[in-house]
């Protein structure tokens, strides 16, 4: 049985390591279908509020929080990204480079 794009993007999803981020559409290629960047986002939109799933680390294609920075999970986004060592400068977001 062949999984579901869901079952894809969960599973990409959950190897995303601490310290790291990566896009959507970058998911989206990783899971087969290039063009559906869009999808992925509709996916984790859908996650429950309780997911283990490392759903903050995925960005837009500019490393952006793509959320409203407002919202509360915008805001939870951002404060999560903080707690892994990132620096958010606005919606931007980096990592420290690893030695």
């Amino acid at each position: 049985m062949n999984p579901t794009f869901n079952d894809q993007v969960y599973a990409i999803l959950s190897q995303i390591p601490v310290g790291t981020v990566t896009s959507y559409g970058e998911i989206a290629k990783l899971a087969g279908h290039p063009s559906h960047a869009r999808q992925v986002a509709r996916v984790l939109k859908t996650l429950p509020p309780n997911t283990k799933l490392p759903w903050h680390r995925v960005l837009n294609s500019r490393h952006h929080i793509a959320l409203p920075l407002g919202s509360p999970s915008g805001q939870e986004q951002r404060q999560r990204l903080l707690n892994e060592g990132a620096t958010v400068d606005g919606a931007r977001v980096s990592f420290p480079s690893r030695s």
